[in-house]
């Protein structure tokens, strides 16, 4: 069996998580889901990353002891993901004395005994914000970083150890370039190269104790300074999978097949990380996925502006956590920014929840219990020929897979979606053009059950397209038809479909979605 690994970016829990992160928390939950429907072993990773210096900030604004306070909120962001029904199969923590911190430091030794570690004095501007320093000219016409205008950067001098990145220029250029290392969108992919040739200098990847509080991995051999964030942090991907303390494991899933994170990081994703693996002597992760920001009524969120910071579990709970699955996968460019608002998620509830699939799927089986007495109908045809399988003149689900197929390769969530609800939209069509009502009426027994088999299998179909999507809502159409296997702990792989059973009894849930105008922000 083949096996695909998938990591979403490792974050900061200076604070607790917001919309924002529920993007790339269902993005990577979907494709996990998608490549288990392509028969692999697939495993999911992020984690905490608790050695920054703004967490430490954080915790001492606070007024709370540091460890408490990251405790806290590293548990809600793996609550959240929990809560997405998008767990995580590894949820790796920087603090993790047992297994990251010895990875770490087996990283930095890998790299030293390369040469490509030095000590040096060193003096610059530091970003809080980004974990990372900067020069002048990297900065907005107020000195400020781009990615936190309207912070001061601080101007830190200290002997710190320095990694040989410059070293690496060229030989990241050609990765890149030749594919070995993929990045997604194409124009994230040219603004790297860009950044690449206009030549890298060489990076802090220490700070003193006194700057870290001491907090953080030890520097091997050198109780004086502790690792720098982003080198540790990038390692998270490594260390919770075995490396340097579990080789079976980490043998058996490295190199990731892709790590997905906002375009905040991608500096560090698509230079630092390759740069430091290449220095070890280590394989590369195969794809790097850069997706936008998303933003709150327009606004991009932030911690100064307390109006776009939306906690996500209120939302959850009120409209279920399919609805905010759906929107932000089918309603958001998996490239480009995407905007957030209460009112906007209630509108895309009714408009293609509501009155899309849920109204389906209510129809469906309302007339399988008012024809058929309730079960799956006797039929005399081969179902395969059926013509919601594979008449070319309507858009069946033959071709709704080859498109959700090719889209999610491409990672295009919103598009695989479209073709899932223009396949609903078909099958609604072909109700309307048969009217099974009138077959009922004038006794057309073999024609009624032909026509309600096609829409049973339909709806069959449908389940196992969103699947990847809207897991919950996949698994209760599914239990509805009578169908095991279509579970979360162990789905079944798409190689394995069969056709619903005749004589198999239905049974009709509760409305999926029941029309909210009350809950309308």
């Amino acid at each position: 069996m083949s096996k695909f690994y998938i990591t979403a970016a490792i974050p900061y829990v200076n604070a607790k998580p917001h919309c924002g992160h529920v993007l790339e928390f269902v993005q990577v939950d979907a494709l996990k889901r998608y490549h288990q429907l392509l028969g692999e072993e697939s495993l999911s990773l992020s984690g905490g990353d608790e050695n920054a210096l703004k967490n430490v900030q954080a915790a001492e604004k606070s007024g709370r002891p540091l460890k408490e306070f990251i405790d806290e909120n590293t548990e809600a962001f793996r609550q959240l993901a929990i809560k997405l029904n998008g767990g995580f199969d590894v949820w790796q923590r920087g603090s993790d004395q047992k297994h990251h911190f010895p990875s770490s430091q087996k990283l930095w030794k890998l790299c030293a005994q390369n040469g490509d570690i030095y000590k040096k004095p060193y003096k610059g501007l530091y970003c809080v914000g980004c974990e990372a320093f900067y020069t002048r000219e990297e900065l907005n016409e107020n000195g400020e970083c781009f990615e936190h205008s309207g912070k001061k950067l601080e101007e830190i001098q200290e002997e710190n150890y320095f990694f040989a990145l410059s070293k690496y220029q060229d030989k990241i250029i050609q990765i890149i370039e030749d594919g070995t290392f993929k990045i997604v969108p194409e124009f994230r992919k040219n603004e790297v190269l860009s950044f690449l040739k206009g030549g890298l200098v060489d990076i802090s990847i220490s700070r003193s104790n006194e700057r870290a509080k001491n907090w953080g991995v030890p520097v091997p051999n050198d109780s004086t300074q502790r690792i720098y964030v982003w080198f540790d942090a990038l390692n998270i991907y490594q260390s919770g999978i075995g490396f340097g303390w579990d080789e079976e494991t980490y043998k058996k899933w490295w190199p990731a097949d892709l790590h997905i994170i906002g375009k905040g990081i991608s500096r560090f994703h698509a230079i630092y990380w390759p740069a430091f693996l290449l220095s070890a002597g280590l394989s590369l992760p195969k794809e790097l996925l850069v997706h936008g920001y998303l933003t709150v009524d327009g606004k991009k969120i932030s911690k100064s502006d307390p109006s776009t910071i939306i906690d996500p579990v209120p939302i959850i709970e009120k409209y279920g956590v399919d609805v905010i699955r759906y929107y932000l996968l089918a309603k958001v460019s998996p490239f480009e920014d995407g905007d957030f608002s209460e009112s906007k998620l209630a509108e895309v509830y009714n408009a293609d929840l509501a009155n899309g699939l849920g109204n389906l799927v209510s129809r469906v089986l309302t007339m399988v219990e008012n024809y058929c007495e309730g079960k799956v109908p006797e039929i005399s045809q081969d179902p395969d020929s059926h013509p919601l399988r594979i008449d070319e003149n309507i858009y069946n689900w033959k071709k709704a897979w080859v498109d959700i197929d090719k889209n999610m390769e491409d990672f295009h969530f919103n598009d695989a979606l479209a073709s899932v609800w223009r396949f609903i939209s078909e099958a609604d069509k072909y109700i309307d053009i048969h009217k099974p009502w009138e077959m009922a009426k004038q006794g057309k027994t073999e024609e009624l059950n032909w026509v309600l088999y096609g829409l049973l299998d339909s709806l069959h179909q449908v389940a196992w397209q969103i699947y990847p999507f809207l897991p919950e809502t996949s698994q209760k159409i599914a239990k509805s038809l009578g169908i095991k296997g279509l579970l979360v702990e162990n789905p079944l792989s798409k190689n394995s479909w069969v056709n619903i059973k005749s004589g198999t009894a239905i049974k009709k849930p509760a409305a999926l979605f029941p029309k909210i105008e009350d809950k309308i922000a």
